[in-house]
């Protein structure tokens, strides 16, 4: 699972830095814009102005929201795994 994750985080940074090289921002600014958009699936603040920078952050966004799927399922599968068992009737 965990390179998954460490995949989707790395394809959202890079993808992330290439908008602010395209938009002339500061690292830290196309790294905000990155998680924000990722993991909000919401901008604002910081909106990309080329079409190309708008279609990069749609591959965030929809990659946050299989990042996020993915945290819930391992969450889940992790509190199924510490589930006790009711003791059997006899």
């Amino acid at each position: 699972m965990w390179p998954i994750l460490s995949g989707l985080l790395v394809v959202m940074v890079g993808l992330g830095l290439v908008i602010g090289r395209l938009e002339n921002w500061r690292i830290d600014e196309a790294l905000y814009f990155t998680f924000v958009t990722g993991l909000t699936i919401g901008y604002g603040d910081l909106t990309p102005g080329r079409f190309s920078s708008r279609l990069l952050a749609l591959v965030i966004g929809f990659a946050g929201i299989v990042l996020a799927g993915l945290v819930v399922a391992v969450s889940v599968q992790a509190l199924r795994a510490t589930e006790i068992d009711p003791p059997e009737k006899k």
